[in-house]
């Protein structure tokens, strides 16, 4: 039996949450998407969280919000899922790669700060692998340039950042709840902002552009039946089915959490020797929650040892591809070669199998073949 890279971990309760959302009354965002959205905005120490249908849902959200549009800037890591920079570029911004740090492989606050111009909008940083970025030099350079900052939080729900979670420092910060991810909604996402103003713009984008409170309407004397649209928005509602299921998996966060870093943890001590393999690094800051654990495979070999251990059923990954690399962005005129950290660590990444119902054995099994690989 093939061991994947991650999986979801569904339990009974799970399944239950959402059958009792099948047998009622909403099946769409009500009263449990608003459940959701207060335990999210609990976690994170933030007054508001919107739920919507993706990560990248989330994303486009927020760029949204922040105004980004033809003529800004983001400047964000080549590390990433290309949905980060994606988003912004639909929106018609310029996108600057700035180079990631060498040892906790995210974006390099340093790269950052000479990537940054007065058409700057938003600086995107990704917590690679569950690590949070430099938050605070991040929030210090985006605002002294007048941009925000959104953390790209997809592998890190749970994080602690300097004693702070994961959700309450940037300007805005999205979730991810892809079934791979620490936990999931099955396809679902989430933006979090301690700006109301953020916020505010963000509920109505993902309603339609819908004006809820009638207060705000220019026509008020219309009826109860009337709705206006002052802004054009998208249906990025979370359904309550998915926010069950959500609002299930949050209660047993932090036991995801305990598992995955004991998984980290006898991986440390199981691979620390093994010569030509280089394991991830924790600055003394923070405490993540791993959502990948990516060893970097030296000397040119990692695409044999892929190959290997994929040919033994360990279904091994390789997280990511330099964003700039993709057709998409090189007919755009972005060329190879501009963010070397970076390109040097996709060369050599591989994401060994992380997920909480990984046992023992299994990890064992796949420490076994990883050694024989590199041999």
């Amino acid at each position: 039996m093939a061991i994947p890279y991650g999986h979801q971990s569904i339990n009974d309760d799970d399944i239950a949450s959402v059958v009792e959302v099948l047998r009622g009354d909403w099946l769409t965002m009500g009263p449990v998407h608003a459940a959701f959205e207060a335990a999210l905005a609990t976690l994170a120490g933030t007054t508001d969280a919107l739920a919507v249908t993706s990560g990248t849902a989330a994303l486009h959200c927020a760029y949204v919000a922040a105004g980004v549009g033809p003529g800004d800037e983001v400047v964000t890591t080549p590390m990433t899922f290309v949905a980060t920079a994606a988003t912004a570029a639909l929106l018609g911004a310029t996108i600057t790669f700035a180079d990631i740090d060498g040892v906790t492989r995210n974006i390099d606050p340093a790269a950052v700060e000479a990537a940054m111009t007065e058409r700057t909008k938003v600086v995107a940083a990704v917590d690679y692998a569950g690590h949070p970025a430099d938050l605070d030099e991040l929030l210090e350079i985006a605002h002294r340039h007048g941009a925000l900052l959104l953390e790209d939080a997809a592998h890190s729900i749970g994080s602690v950042y300097r004693g702070r979670p994961v959700g309450g420092i940037a300007d805005m910060t999205e979730f991810s709840f892809f079934p791979t991810k620490n936990m999931t909604t099955g396809e679902g996402g989430a933006l979090l902002s301690t700006d109301p103003g953020l916020v505010d713009r963000v509920r109505r984008f993902r309603g339609q552009g819908m004006i809820p409170d009638r207060s705000q309407m220019r026509r008020r004397d219309e009826g109860g039946w009337f709705q206006e649209v002052h802004s054009f928005g998208i249906n990025y509602r979370l359904p309550d089915i998915l926010s069950a299921l959500g609002l299930s998996q949050l209660a047993r966060l932090e036991a995801f959490k305990a598992r995955r870093t004991a998984i980290y943890d006898r991986y440390n001590a199981a691979l620390s020797d093994l010569d030509g393999v280089g394991l991830p690094a924790k600055r003394d800051d923070v405490d993540p929650m791993w959502h990948l654990y990516p060893i970097r495979i030296r000397d040119g070999q990692r695409k044999r040892v892929y190959n290997a251990m994929r040919e033994r059923g360990i279904l091994v990954q390789v997280n990511y591809i330099p964003v700039y690399w993709h057709p998409v962005f090189e007919d755009m005129g972005y060329r190879r070669g501009m963010c070397p950290v970076a390109e040097l660590f996709y060369e050599e990444e591989l994401s060994l199998p992380m997920y909480v119902e990984l046992t023992d054995a299994d990890q064992d099994h796949v420490i076994e073949v990883l050694r024989g690989a590199v041999a």
